[in-house]
């Protein structure tokens, strides 16, 4: 029928036969997440990563993320605006003094923006949108799966039909 190989897929996932989803790839692209982030993403080894490197690339205009607790307290938001100029302020004066990026770039924050490229088979997808997208996950990488399932679930619904977001708790929930 039309929608046989959908069915069939469905019925695999349901009985937990995932092997099938391996021979399936995405790559994804991820802009303005922090270090914090991609240091997480990283420890997934079933995916290939490319990142911005800040051993090369000049970070003296570095952006970065604040975190939602700390954007909406005044006072923690300019104490962490302040210190990220300082540091801002720090990395130029290395640079100024003939210090390498590749050394200067020790005193950039977590905080600052990257950029990553990664692949990976959809069984892994599953496997960190479920991790990742769960409440004990860290807020910024379980934001990112959140996007990351509306994406795939447009291209690719058969694969992800048992995955959810709760929008009310911002977590993806497994409705097998």
């Amino acid at each position: 029928t039309e929608d046989s190989s959908g069915k069939f897929i469905r019925k695999l996932i349901k009985a937990g036969h995932l092997s099938v989803l391996e021979h399936a790839y995405i790559t994804i692209k991820l802009k303005n997440v922090s270090r914090v982030l991609t240091h997480q993403l990283v420890r997934h080894r079933l995916c290939s990563y490319s990142q911005a490197s800040q051993r090369y690339v000049n970070e003296e205009n570095f952006s970065f993320v604040i975190p939602p607790k700390i954007e909406k307290n005044k006072e923690a938001k300019d104490v962490f605006i302040k210190i990220m100029e300082e540091i801002r302020k720090t990395y130029k004066s290395l640079l100024e003094k003939n210090i390498p990026k590749e050394d200067a770039r020790y005193v950039l924050p977590n905080a600052t923006h990257t950029e990553i490229v990664f692949s990976c088979n959809f069984r892994e997808l599953r496997h960190i949108l479920k991790l990742r997208g769960s409440p004990h996950a860290q807020w910024e990488i379980r934001k990112m799966c959140i996007k990351i399932l509306e994406e795939v679930k447009k291209i690719a619904p058969n694969c992800f039909f048992d995955l959810e977001i709760d929008k009310e708790k911002e977590i993806i929930v497994n409705r097998k």
